[in-house]
C-alpha cells in the first residue's frame, strides 16, 4: 500500500503516504500542534507520536489537555529516572516503573541502599539528560531472543516470559539504556521539563511478601513548572495535616504496639469527637426511618459459608477460632446479621421497606505494609445499614440513600463532592452474579435517582461489584484532594443465598431487593478525613475542648470556675487553666490546641463579671459578659457552623 488515509477526530481525512507518523500529520494540521503533541491515539490505541502508520486509521492527537498525555509524560519521566540511576549506578537492576494518579514510581533492585543525597543527585542527572534532548525509540525484539539478552537480569527475564508475545516491544533512551515496555511514550527528552523526585520506600517484587523486596524511587511530574509547585505546595500542606501527626499532637488517638497494628485508641478528646459523630448518625437514623440494630462481633463459620465470604474474603478475614460448639470468626461486615435480622420473621409487602442501620466494628486482616493511621486500620467501626424493599420502592430509597449522604458532607463541611456509577458488562465476562432483568433495575434506579437530586455522576462500565452496581460518593478536602467515603450498593447475591422472602399482595412469596449503605464509610476514616480537612481545628460544635478559661493570677481560679459552672450548664465543654504560669504561655498553648476560644480572666473581669474573648483565627474580640459569650458560642454549636 503506497497510499492510506487516516480519519481525523472531526470527520475529516487525509491521504497519506504509508509510512507517516502521527507527528507528521499533526504538523501538516498545525506546527502549534505538532508542538503541544505527546501522544497519539491510532484507532482507540495510544501509539508513540513517531510511530509509522501502517494502515488506513482513525487518528487523534492528544495534547497536555487530555489525561490520557498525562499519563504517557509520567511514564517517560519514570524512563528518565531508570536511566538516570544506570548512569550514576550501573550495577543496578531495574524492574518495573508505571505511572501512578501523582506521579510515577520505578522499582530498583541494588545492594547499597539509596539515600536523600543519592535522590539529589539523580534527580540532576534526570535534568542533564533531559537536556541533551534524547529520543526514545521503539525496538522490536524476537521473545526467544530477549529471554537470551537478560538471562542474567531476573526481573526483566521474568516479565518478558510472563508478559511478553512472540514479538515485544523495548524503549531505548540514548546509547546505553533500552528497556522491556509496552509504551507508548513522548518523542524525546525534551517535553518532560517539569518533574521532582519525592521519596524513597522499601516495596516486594509483584506486591508479594514472598519476593524479594527492592528500593522504589517515587517522583511527580506535570506538564508546566507552575502544576508541579502548586503540587508540591500541597504535598507540603498534606504533611502538615497528616492525621497521624495531629493525632498525636493534640492527644486524640495512639495505636498501642502492645495490642497490635491497625487497632485504634481513641483517648477521651478523640472520644468525645467520636460521640458526637456517633450521636448524630444514630440521631439521623430515628429521624430517616431506620430501625437501630446491634449484632454480635462474631458469628459461626457456617454464617460466613452461607454467605459467600468464607470462600470469597477468607484472605480478609481473621483466623478461625474453634470454641466448644463449633467454629467461628470474627465478623469482617454487618450485612449477613442484618439479613438474619430480617429473615427472623414472616415479611408482608405491607412491613418493606426495611432499613436496618447500625453502628458496627467490623474486623480485617489488612497486610501491615498497607495500614495508615485511622485510614486503613484492621478494626473499625462502620456506620452500616441495610434496605429490604420492594422494586416499587427502590428508586425512592436509593434517592433517600443519596440525599442522606449529600446532607452528611454538607454537615460536616465538604461541599464539594463527585459521584461515580459502577455498571456491569452486560453479563459478556459471567463474571457478575444476577439477571439482566436484576442489572437494568438496579442501574436504572441509580441513575434516575442522580437525576431527581440533579447529582453530577460519572459513570463507570464494568467497575460493578460483582453482586450488584453502585454508587460512590467522593468527597473534596480543604487542599483539593479527593476522597472515596459514601456508597450505596445493590446486591443480587445475599437475598438469593440467604432465600430472601416476602408476601407480596398477590399473595406469593418474592424476594426483596437489597442495597448496601454506608455514608462515614467508617468511623475512623471519616475521623481522620475530617482532622486533615481542618488540620485538627475542628468547627466549635465538634471540638473536644469549645473554650479554655485562663486566669491571670491564683487568685481568679474560683472566678473562672464559677464561669465554667455557667458554660457547662449549657451542655458546652469547657477546661480551666489554673497552672502557675504567665498568661501567655497558657495562651499559646491553647492555640497550639486548637481550642476555638480562650476567655482570659483577670481582676477586672472577676470584677465586672465578664471574660476577655480570644478566638484562636481572629484573636482578640474584646471583653464580653459571660452572657454575650455564651449566646453567641450557643448560636454556633446549634447551627453546626463549620466556618470560623
Amino acid at each position: 500500500m503506497s497510499s492510506l488515509t487516516v480519519t481525523l477526530p472531526d470527520g475529516s481525512k487525509q491521504t497519506v503516504a504509508a509510512g507517516t507518523r502521527p507527528i507528521d500529520v499533526a504538523n501538516s494540521i498545525s506546527p502549534r500542534l505538532a508542538a503541544d503533541a505527546i501522544v497519539a491515539r491510532v484507532d482507540g490505541e495510544l501509539q508513540d507520536l513517531t510511530r509509522p502508520l501502517e494502515q488506513d486509521a482513525r487518528l487523534e492527537i492528544l495534547t497536555a489537555r487530555n489525561p490520557e498525555a498525562l499519563q504517557v509524560y509520567r511514564h517517560s519521566t519514570a524512563h528518565l529516572l531508570a536511566a538516570a540511576v544506570l548512569e550514576l549506578f550501573p550495577e543496578t537492576q531495574l524492574g518495573i516503573g508505571p505511572p501512578t494518579d501523582t506521579g510515577f514510581y520505578y522499582d530498583f533492585q541494588r545492594d547499597t541502599k539509596f539515600t536523600p543525597e543519592d535522590l539529589e543527585r539523580i534527580e540532576a542527572r534526570m535534568q542533564e539528560i533531559q537536556a541533551r534532548n534524547l529520543p526514545f525509540e521503539r525496538k522490536l525484539t524476537a521473545k526467544q531472543d530477549g529471554l537470551e539478552k537478560y538471562r542474567d537480569d531476573w526481573m526483566k527475564h521474568q516479565l518478558i516470559e510472563e508478559r511478553a508475545g512472540d514479538v515485544f516491544s523495548e524503549y531505548t533512551l540514548g546509547p546505553n539504556f533500552i528497556d522491556f515496555c509496552r509504551g507508548p511514550h513522548v518523542p524525546s527528552t525534551e517535553k518532560l521539563k517539569a518533574f521532582k523526585l519525592l521519596s524513597i520506600a522499601g516495596a516486594y517484587w509483584k506486591g508479594d511478601e514472598k519476593n524479594p523486596q527492592l528500593q522504589r524511587i517515587y517522583g511527580t511530574a506535570f506538564f508546566t513548572k507552575k502544576e508541579l509547585d502548586e503540587y508540591l505546595h500541597r504535598l507540603e500542606e498534606a504533611k502538615r495535616r497528616d492525621h497521624r501527626k495531629l493525632g498525636q499532637e493534640l492527644d486524640l488517638f495512639s495505636i498501642q504496639d502492645l495490642a497490635g497494628p491497625g487497632l485504634i485508641f481513641f483517648h477521651p478528646k478523640g472520644g468525645t469527637i467520636r460521640r458526637l459523630l456517633e450521636d448524630w448518625m444514630r440521631d439521623q437514623y430515628v429521624k430517616r426511618g431506620y430501625s437501630l440494630v446491634y449484632t454480635p462481633h462474631i458469628a459461626r463459620s457456617d454464617l460466613w459459608k452461607t454467605s459467600g465470604h468464607y470462600n470469597y474474603y477468607s484472605e480478609n478475614m481473621f483466623k478461625r477460632m474453634e470454641l466448644d460448639d463449633a467454629e467461628y470468626q470474627l465478623k469482617p461486615m454487618n450485612c449477613p446479621f442484618h439479613i438474619l435480622i430480617y429473615r427472623d420473621r414472616l415479611r408482608s409487602y405491607r412491613d418493606l421497606p426495611v432499613r436496618l442501620g447500625e453502628l458496627g466494628t467490623v474486623y480485617r486482616y489488612e497486610r501491615s505494609g498497607v495500614m495508615h493511621g485511622l485510614l486503613r486500620v484492621r478494626g473499625f467501626t462502620q456506620d452500616d445499614a441495610h434496605i429490604f424493599c420492594t422494586p416499587e420502592q427502590i428508586e425512592d430509597e436509593v434517592v433517600n440513600c443519596l440525599q442522606f449522604a449529600v446532607d452528611t458532607l454538607q454537615t460536616f463541611g465538604f461541599t464539594q463532592y463527585e459521584a461515580e456509577l459502577s455498571t456491569w458488562d452486560g453479563g459478556a465476562s459471567g463474571k457478575y452474579d444476577g439477571t439482566p432483568e436484576l442489572w437494568e433495575l438496579g442501574e436504572n434506579a441509580l441513575k434516575r435517582a442522580t437525576s431527581r437530586l440533579n447529582l453530577k455522576v460519572k459513570v463507570s462500565p464494568d467497575e460493578a461489584a460483582f453482586y450488584g452496581p453502585k454508587i460512590d460518593v467522593k468527597l473534596v478536602d480543604a487542599i483539593g484532594r479527593l476522597w472515596q467515603l459514601s456508597t450505596v450498593q445493590f446486591d443480587f447475591t445475599l437475598p438469593r443465598r440467604f432465600g430472601l422472602e416476602y408476601i407480596a399482595e398477590d399473595g406469593k412469596s418474592h424476594q426483596p431487593l437489597m442495597v448496601h449503605r454506608a455514608l462515614y464509610g467508617s468511623i475512623e476514616r471519616f475521623f481522620g478525613i475530617l482532622i486533615e480537612h481542618y488540620a485538627g481545628a475542628f468547627p466549635v460544635w465538634l471540638s473536644p475542648i469549645q473554650a479554655i478559661i485562663l486566669p491571670i493570677t491564683d487568685k481568679q481560679n474560683d472566678y473562672a470556675q464559677e464561669v465554667k459552672r455557667k458554660l457547662e450548664a449549657i451542655g458546652l465543654r469547657i477546661q480551666v487553666d489554673e497552672r502557675s504560669e504567665k498568661v501567655n504561655f497558657k495562651i499559646r498553648e491553647a492555640q497550639l490546641q486548637k481550642i476555638p476560644y480562650m476567655l482570659v480572666v483577670g481582676a477586672r473581669e472577676a470584677e465586672a463579671g465578664k471574660v476577655s474573648v480570644r478566638h484562636r483565627k481572629h484573636g482578640d474580640q474584646g471583653v464580653k459578659s459571660v452572657a454575650e459569650f455564651l449566646g453567641e458560642i450557643q448560636a454556633l454549636v446549634g447551627s453546626k457552623a463549620v466556618t470560623e
